[in-house]
């Protein structure tokens, strides 16, 4: 058995639906462990682009089964609309996805609570995604929250429902009441042939010799609720450990963690963003990495490589590879520049050990390179890179204390580069 972890090692947007679908063809099961359908993963095939929020990356390889973790927040119209639309494009889920009946549910309520609270944010707002995420989940703390299994009991559901909008000092008429009732229940005949125990399954798998399963994380690392910019963070847990979190299999299972990054940085929403420019050099890799938010739509901040920021992420995820995404996008950049330190206050600090005031505050020391002009979507090994690009890698590599083991070039699944392991 082997078991791979993928996780966004930034702000998330790091590709990582990239990487998991290139890694999946190998893969027996592909799993998810946190999150919901506040992420969006992109995947581009044969010139077909899928869009993912909720479903695991591995749907679009037939023998792939794909399994929801307990940890993995479910808006059952969402991901109902999201399998249909996989079906429509020719996706078959015949006995190929499992969600956990211990998944928290989102409802409506938590939509509206979300905008509400974030109305009422004086000052600077989260800049959430509005899909009632982090109330779904505070209900799942506070021991208000409803999960897959109780919506198949009418009376129970009831009750929980009447609990959680009393929780929330809110009101809801009978007919409003009955009416959601009526709506979950259409939800569950559609989703429990999907509904099992992960858990259970992930075990039983483990003690299958010759199975695959990869982890598929959601959101980045810098978005961790404990380890992230706090509180410009998501909902969940999303470092290397919040895989037994979410889904009762140990982190301590895992054979290897790889962690993503992009070429640049980017990221979406309020928070602080040391390397952040804001120039032409900016929009020409928003507009050439079509650096727009999969989810929201919004357009992404645009920065140089914080090696500051991945060193953290690598040490805390205990990576033992990192992936290099969107280098194709720096192509025709005259001068690269990869931030190797914070100043702040005459003193040069080369860890996250700032705290949030202190990081807006701050200036990156940068380290200067020099880019290059060719093509590179077509290039199969690193040797076929320029040199410029080889000693930009080599660069973040170095920074990183993690050696990389794909690149990407391109957005298709076959523009990847699979770097030879250097001996030691």
């Amino acid at each position: 058995m082997s078991a791979i972890l993928v996780l966004g090692a930034m702000w998330g947007d790091e590709g990582k639906a990239k990487v998991v679908d290139y890694l999946a063809s190998n893969a027996d099961f592909v799993v998810r462990f946190q999150g919901g359908s506040n992420a969006g993963h992109t995947i581009v095939t044969n010139n077909n682009k899928y869009v993912l929020h909720t479903i695991p990356s591995g749907i679009l390889y037939p023998k792939t089964k794909c399994l929801i973790g307990a940890g993995v927040l479910i808006d059952p119209a969402a991901v109902i609309a999201e399998i249909r639309q996989l079906e429509k494009a020719g996706i078959s889920f015949k006995n190929r996805l499992v969600i956990d009946f211990r998944a928290g549910i989102v409802l409506p309520l938590h939509k509206q609570i979300e905008l509400k609270s974030e109305t009422k944010r004086r000052g600077i707002k989260i800049g959430t995604t509005q899909k009632g995420i982090g109330p779904a989940y505070s209900d799942l703390t506070a021991r208000y929250g409803i999960r897959m299994a109780d919506i198949e009991n009418t009376d129970s559901l009831k009750s929980n429902i009447k609990n959680l909008y009393s929780y929330h000092h809110l009101g809801i008429s009978k007919i409003a009441l009955a009416a959601q009732i009526e709506e979950l229940l259409e939800y569950w005949k559609y989703l429990k042939k999907y509904v099992g125990d992960v858990e259970a399954l992930l075990h039983k798998i483990a003690s299958q010799p010759g199975k695959n399963i990869l982890f598929e994380g959601a959101q980045g690392t810098l978005l961790d609720l404990t380890f992230g910019t706090y509180p410009y963070v998501t909902s969940s847990r999303v470092m290397t450990d919040a895989v037994g979190i979410g889904t009762g299999f140990s982190a301590r299972n895992l054979d290897k963690v790889i962690g993503v990054y992009k070429a640049y940085t980017t990221r979406v929403g309020i928070g602080p963003f040391p390397t952040e420019i804001a120039d032409e050099t900016a929009d020409y890799i928003r507009e050439t990495g079509n650096e727009y938010g999969s989810t929201t739509g919004r357009p992404r901040r645009i920065g140089w490589f914080d090696a500051v920021a991945g060193r953290y992420s690598a040490r805390i995820n205990a990576l033992d590879n990192a992936v290099l995404t969107c280098l194709d996008v720096l192509t025709g950049i005259e001068q690269l520049k990869i931030c190797k330190g914070y100043k702040y206050q005459g003193k040069i600090h080369r860890s996250m050990d700032l705290d949030n005031t202190q990081m807006l505050l701050c200036n990156p020391v940068y380290e200067i390179f020099s880019g290059w002009d060719a093509h590179i979507g077509n290039c199969k090994e690193l040797e076929q890179l320029p040199l410029e690009a080889r000693l930009y890698i080599e660069a973040i590599e170095d920074f990183l204390h993690t050696p990389i083991s794909l690149i990407s070039v391109g957005r298709d699944r076959e523009q990847t580069i699979k770097v030879k392991a250097k001996k030691r």
